[in-house]
C-alpha cells in the first residue's frame, strides 16, 4: 500500500507579479503560461519560496504560521500543484483535496450547475463523476432552483455555499485547508464546520495556514512558521508559537 507522503526538496518559486488576478478555467491557462514566461520577460518577479526543504509524513497534522506574504498560502498552492516550481524537487504521493480559492473555476455566465463540471476539471474529476454527485452537492449547498440559474445572479453567500459543497464532495489523502471556512450564514457554518472536521479525521495528512491559533492548537501537531519565503522554524506546535509570538518569526 503506498504511504501518503510530502516531500519538498531546496524547492524555489518564481512568479510574475501580475500571475493569477485571472480566477476563471477559461484564464487560469493563460495565469499558468504566465508564470512559465516569467523567467525571461521584462516584468516583476517574486521570488515567493526560497529553499524549501520539508518532509510530511502519513499522520502528520501540520501548520503553517506566519505573517501575510510569509509564504504559507503559495506554499498551499505548490503541494496542491497549482503554482510549478522554478526549481528543486517536489513528490506529493496520494489524492489532495484543497480547501482555497474556493471560488477558483467559477465562471459568472454558466449556471451553478455547470460551475460544479467546471469546478469539478480543477479538482481532476471526471464529468460522470461529477455527474454522479451532483445531487449531494445541490442538496448541501440549499440552493433550490437557482441551481440552474448563472453564478452571476448569486449572493456572495450563495457563491460560497456552493464552492464549499464541491470542493468538499470527495474526501482526500492530504487535505489543504487555508483558513477554517469563515463565512456565511449561521445555519451553514454549523453544517460546514462539521464537514471540515470529518475531513480532518479522514485525512491522512492535514496541513493548515492559518492566524488562528486556537485552531492551529486544536487540530495541529506540528507546525512550520514561514518568513519572507523561508521557512524559519519546523517543530511542535508549542514551541512554534513561542517561536512566532517572540517575534523571531517576523518578517524583518
Amino acid at each position: 500500500m503506498i504511504q501518503p507522503s510530502i516531500t519538498l526538496s531546496n524547492v524555489h518559486l518564481h512568479y510574475a507579479a501580475s500571475a493569477f488576478k485571472e480566477r476563471s478555467v477559461k484564464t487560469l491557462v493563460n495565469a499558468l503560461l504566465s508564470m512559465r514566461r516569467s523567467a525571461g520577460a521584462n516584468i516583476e518577479d517574486i521570488h515567493a519560496l526560497k529553499g524549501i526543504s520539508v518532509d510530511i509524513a502519513r499522520g502528520e497534522r501540520v501548520a503553517l504560521i506566519g505573517h501575510n506574504g510569509a509564504g504559507k498560502s503559495t506554499f498551499l498552492k505548490t503541494i496542491a500543484g497549482l503554482y510549478p516550481i522554478s526549481s528543486g524537487t517536489l513528490k506529493v504521493t496520494g489524492t489532495v483535496r484543497s480547501l482555497f480559492d474556493i471560488g477558483l473555476g467559477f465562471e459568472p455566465d454558466a449556471t451553478g450547475r455547470e460551475n460544479i463540471l467546471y469546478r469539478g476539471l480543477l479538482l481532476g474529476l471526471t464529468p460522470r463523476f461529477m455527474r454522479e454527485i451532483e445531487d449531494e452537492i445541490i442538496e448541501f449547498a440549499d440552493l433550490g432552483d437557482f441551481i440552474d440559474y448563472p453564478i452571476k445572479t448569486y449572493s456572495a453567500g450563495m457563491q460560497v455555499r456552493l464552492a464549499f459543497a464541491i470542493s468538499t464532495a470527495v474526501d482526500g489523502d492530504i487535505l489543504l485547508l487555508d483558513e477554517v471556512i469563515g463565512a456565511g450564514d449561521a445555519a451553514f457554518m454549523t453544517k460546514a464546520k462539521a464537514r471540515i472536521m470529518n475531513m480532518v479525521e479522514k485525512a491522512e495528512i492535514m496541513v493548515l495556514a492559518s492566524h488562528d491559533l486556537a485552531n492551529v492548537r486544536q487540530l495541529c501537531t506540528r507546525a512550520l512558521v514561514f518568513k519572507a519565503g523561508t521557512i524559519a522554524f519546523d517543530g511542535r506546535v508549542e514551541d512554534a508559537i513561542s517561536f512566532y509570538n517572540s517575534g523571531m518569526g517576523a518578517i524583518a
